[in-house]
């Protein structure tokens, strides 16, 4: 899904009229229920009536309903209860509050793409022989889980996705996990931890089992035109970098309202 950013919002400069419900929802290309709906919530400031009751939006209402609109348009990453301040700080006239908040969301969406960066460069160097595990003992499921400090379930649930197969005792048929599992099993559980969906990890580990190791960064995405995408986590990363985006428009968007409220 393509995000809105500020300068997909912007129309031409309106004249100085008082503009109609119609015209803020055209202008963000939204149903005119969308610019009520963020009345009822608090995101626009007090709209003024003229005297046959119709609502009189001025040219801030607009450019808050910009600011709306690019905040809480899905999919939206991290603290969503922080964006709605956001929106309504700036509504109620705050907007050092509103920037000061833009910038605490780009700072988080920032940190959960390093994560991500991270857990990309940990897999590189586990499919590059780097990464080696010290020989150990086989271990049964519960010491397996122990020693990562996951759950016995997690272990389970990536097994039963496909992520890993785990070789059995053949006398009892209990899991056996040695070096070559443990390996497997870090890069798996950290990249769930970093956010990606284990739809995307079990594409990536079939392209690493098939000898393809030259772009495993690329296999964790899966590519929307022959995959069904279920979660904003089966392309974690280039999600993180179009929020990275989404937090920078807020932040030009809170911008051009600061400079609005000097003019008037």
């Amino acid at each position: 899904m393509r995000l809105p950013v500020a300068r997909d919002l912007h129309l031409p400069t309106m004249t100085a009229r008082s503009l109609r419900t119609s015209d803020l929802a055209q202008a963000l290309g939204v149903h005119p229920n969308t610019i009520r709906l963020y009345e009822t919530r608090g995101f626009l400031p007090a709209i003024p009536r003229a005297a046959n009751g119709y609502r009189q939006y001025s040219a801030l209402h607009l450019e808050q309903a910009r600011l709306a609109h690019l905040a809480l348009w899905w999919p939206y990453l991290g603290d969503k209860a922080l964006l709605l301040r956001l929106v309504q700080s700036a509504a109620g006239g705050d907007l050092g509050m509103a920037m000061e908040l833009a910038y605490q969301h780009l700072a988080r969406v920032r940190v959960e793409r390093t994560f991500a960066e991270s857990a990309i460069e940990f897999l590189e160097r586990w499919a590059a022989g780097y990464l080696l595990e010290a020989p150990r003992q086989q271990v049964h499921i519960r010491k397996a889980a122990e020693h990562l400090q996951v759950t016995v379930d997690m272990l389970r649930n990536w097994e039963r996705n496909g992520l890993i197969a785990v070789p059995r005792d053949p006398t009892n048929h209990y899991r056996l996990y040695g070096t070559a599992e443990f390996g497997r099993l870090r890069v798996i559980r950290t990249l769930v931890q970093s956010g990606y969906s284990l739809m995307a990890i079990l594409r990536m580990l079939q392209h690493f089992d098939a000898g393809e190791t030259h772009n495993l960064r690329g296999a964790l995405e899966l590519p929307p035109d022959d995959e069904h995408l279920l979660t904003i986590a089966d392309r974690w990363l280039s999600t993180l970098l179009e929020q990275e985006q989404r937090a920078q428009a807020l932040i030009r968007q809170i911008g051009v309202m600061i400079e609005l409220a000097h003019a008037r």
